[in-house]
């Protein structure tokens, strides 16, 4: 008996080492679907990316040259990275990128976040590939018997040769950024022929983009791998090859793909799941995947390149941060990545001052090329202020302070433009409000983008917070006459709001109102002359950081409730839909004229949880949800902004959202989940319970925080910064005494003071 105990052990490690071993249940990175998005509703698409969380590279196929829906693509041109790309292919040497191309099929597709594979169906290739920091992995696998070919394509404002049978190194420059790329060939090569592509017209070349080639021939037999490894750099072709050595270091394949699947699923991993349908996780961390791809790392082994002085600078152990654009994800998509890295958010903010400091100016679309010149506002004020008062201060706060402030009073105001202010500007700080031009007046200013136009009302708007945020910082930091200043000039909303008619409107120079203004369908393309890419319905709602002040304006919380509900209900102007849409393509995902398709209509539909009426909230947020968003190629209501669309959807599907970001609260909507568990920082979790949740009951009952009854459909970071608990009772009718308090309302301006 002696001698059976130690094998009934030995045999029972033995099937518990089998069950550790094999695949465990589906993680949150399996729920992932790239496709979702791939086809838009007017605008633009996403790509299935494989990449590192935030890292470089950005890998994704070259579909065919000019489609917009990437996933009704029938052909691949190649997969890109760094200025290079690379393409396999049999039979004759091919010298045209158009030639090169093979149709595909997307059944014989894999997409994730980690690894990409399709079936090449021209020359039964199967190519595959997974990345690491600043390096791609490929894998070509030649099915069929024939000629094994590699051809290598780039710009022709570089160099590319071939070092040796299994090293291919070069440079390009795009947008003045050098490009450098090391490649190395699991296998020699036998022959090498360079080649340039003309094309036909310069349409032709721009549209397939590529100029120079270098095909590689390979003696492969039938179903053998080809195998490359690219290192990449904007630093120097030795860091490209260093790059390469530190991540990814032999020709284990697999296990580099398991290394940046594991990357992934510890990030989607801090946020985990109970309940809901297979559908709603899906969507969920496929917003939550996209919401963290970007901003971009681009820290080389302690240097980075800078886009904005064209230098090479040491970090001095902070890693740098570019390849973002505020407008868009100011508003969730930074609130939610600062939830769950603090750390990361506060590099980035040094990335940002950084840059100022290359530059002269705080970057609002910052590039690895240096700044991108879209949309309005500052809102660089808003990260920089979120990251401080939600209590993460690990950067200069003086420093961000000054910057801000400069822009404020030194920088253009203009859409489309940065650089010093303009006389339109100065009207701004003058009379409190930036001025539009009349109906069928000349444009005076030649600095204004002839498309973009002048945007007047919402660049007032955006201003007026992006001074609310300057105001906070000065306040904080001790800058007493800095503060009385700029939270006057927060309140410049008042200033564009008519209440004659009860909508944001244009005034000129004069500091009259612009006559013939039509708030549903104001001037211009996408109503550009006075608003950006949407009405006077969603900007009249534009005020998150004074909501309670907005209520005064329409007349109290009655009236204000009577307009919101109108919002939701009033449609297209007297215009057929497709007329209304030609006019505002950005206003997609309408119900009435809230447009989930834009960013600016992202907070309006929590408006109800400041004018007493929560369990508004609560449905209408449940609604866009189940209208709005989907696992399909046709899931997204608009563009996917850098997964500004995504990040709204993980924090309302948690049931809460960061309303104001620079404000250090949450409101409260309506969770889809049965039990959410948030990891934070430290080791602690906060959890969101929502008992008796379902398609019908989406309704607060009641609330428990940390152990206390929650009357109020808001709560601040502080409470939990440490963790704890928020325990929801859910039903199928409206709890209307819940919430609906004046006392209940979330913080207003004079609040945060």
């Amino acid at each position: 008996m002696k001698r059976l105990v130690p094998a009934c052990v030995t045999f029972a490690l033995m099937i518990f080492a089998c069950i550790a071993s094999a695949r465990p249940g589906k993680q949150p990175v399996d729920y992932v679907n790239p496709a979702i998005g791939g086809i838009s509703l007017l605008l633009s698409t996403t790509s299935p990316t494989v990449q590192l969380p935030h890292g470089y590279p950005q890998v994704t196929p070259l579909l065919n040259p000019g489609l917009r829906d990437s996933y009704l693509a029938t052909k691949i041109y190649g997969f890109p990275a760094g200025g290079v790309t690379l393409m396999p292919t049999t039979g004759g040497l091919k010298t045209d990128p158009g030639a090169l191309a093979s149709n595909f099929d997307r059944d014989f597709e894999t997409r994730t976040p980690y690894y990409y594979e399709g079936l090449l169906a021209d020359d039964n290739i199967e190519a595959s590939y997974t990345v690491g920091h600043f390096a791609v992995f490929y894998r070509f696998q030649f099915l069929s018997a024939g000629r094994r070919r590699v051809s290598i394509m780039m710009d022709d404002q570089g160099l590319m040769q071939r070092v040796s049978p299994t090293e291919v190194e070069g440079m390009t420059t795009i947008h003045g950024v050098p490009y450098y790329f090391y490649l190395k060939f699991s296998r020699p090569s036998e022959g090498a022929a360079a080649w340039q592509y003309g094309g036909k017209s310069e349409e032709a070349q721009r549209s397939e983009g590529r100029k120079v080639g270098l095909t590689l021939d390979f003696a492969a037999a039938g179903g053998e791998w080809v195998q490359i490894k690219a290192g990449l750099s904007f630093i120097s072709l030795a860091q490209a090859k260093k790059n390469l050595d530190e991540a990814i270091g032999g020709w284990n394949f697999a296990l580099r793909k398991q290394q940046t699947r594991a990357a992934w699923n510890n990030l989607l991993g801090k946020i985990r799941l109970e309940g809901g349908t297979e559908k709603q996780k899906t969507i969920f961390y496929s917003s939550l995947y996209r919401a963290e791809e970007n901003m971009m790392d681009i820290t080389e082994d302690g240097r980075y390149y800078s886009g904005y002085d064209h230098k090479v600078h040491n970090t001095n152990g902070t890693d740098f941060y570019t390849h973002g654009q505020f407008w868009d994800t100011f508003r969730c998509e930074h609130p939610l990545q600062l939830l769950l890295d603090p750390k990361q958010q506060e590099a980035i903010i040094k990335s940002l001052l950084r840059m100022d400091e290359q530059w002269g100016w705080l970057p609002a679309f910052p590039r690895v090329w240096g700044e991108f010149m879209p949309m309005v506002g500052n809102h660089a004020d808003e990260l920089i202020a979120d990251t401080y008062f939600k209590g993460y201060r690990g950067f200069d706060a003086e420093k961000a302070y000054e910057a801000m402030k400069n822009q404020a009073l030194h920088g253009t105001m203009l859409p489309w433009r940065r650089g010093p202010m303009t006389d339109l500007g100065k009207i701004y700080l003058e009379k409190g409000f930036f001025p539009a031009l009349k109906e069928g007046e000349k444009e005076t200013n030649p600095e204004v983008h002839p498309f973009e136009r002048r945007q007047a009302v919402s660049v007032t708007l955006e201003a007026a917070y992006d001074d609310w945020c300057v105001a906070m910082m000065a306040k904080a930091l001790g800058h007493t006459e800095d503060y009385e200043r700029f939270i006057r000039m927060a309140h410049n909303y008042q200033n564009v709001f008519d209440k004659s008619i009860g909508f944001m409107a244009p005034k000129s120079a004069d500091g009259h109102w612009v006559k013939g203004f039509n708030p549903i369908l104001p001037s211009g393309p996408g109503g550009r002359d006075y608003f950006t890419e949407c009405n006077s319905w969603v900007y009249t709602f534009n005020v998150p950081q004074d909501v309670a002040g907005l209520i005064q304006l329409f007349g109290g919380r009655k009236a204000f409730l009577e307009k919101l509900d109108q919002l939701f209900a009033e449609q297209y102007g007297g215009l057929p839909k497709f007329k209304f849409l030609s006019k505002f393509a950005d206003m997609t995902g309408l119900i009435g004229n809230y447009a989930q398709g834009n960013e600016p209509s992202f907070d309006i539909a929590y408006m109800y949880d400041f004018a007493g009426q929560p369990w508004k909230s609560q449905k209408m947020l449940r609604e866009i949800m189940e209208v709005w968003y989907n696992d399909t190629p046709l899931g997204l209501p608009g563009d996917d902004d850098q997964g500004a669309m995504g990040a709204w959807y993980v924090f309302s599907a948690m049931g809460f959202y960061p309303f104001c970001p620079g404000a250090p609260y949450y409101v409260m909507g309506s969770p889809l989940f049965r039990k959410t568990t948030i990891h934070l920082p430290g080791g602690r979790t906060f959890t969101l319970s929502a008992d008796g949740v379902s398609r019908r009951n989406k309704y607060i009952q009641s609330a428990v925080l940390n152990g206390k009854p929650l009357s109020k459909p808001w709560f601040t970071q502080q409470e939990i910064n440490q963790g704890g608990t928020l325990e929801l009772q859910m039903g199928p009718r409206p709890n209307k005494h819940w919430g609906s308090s004046p006392g209940d309302a979330p913080p207003s301006m004079s609040d945060m003071q």
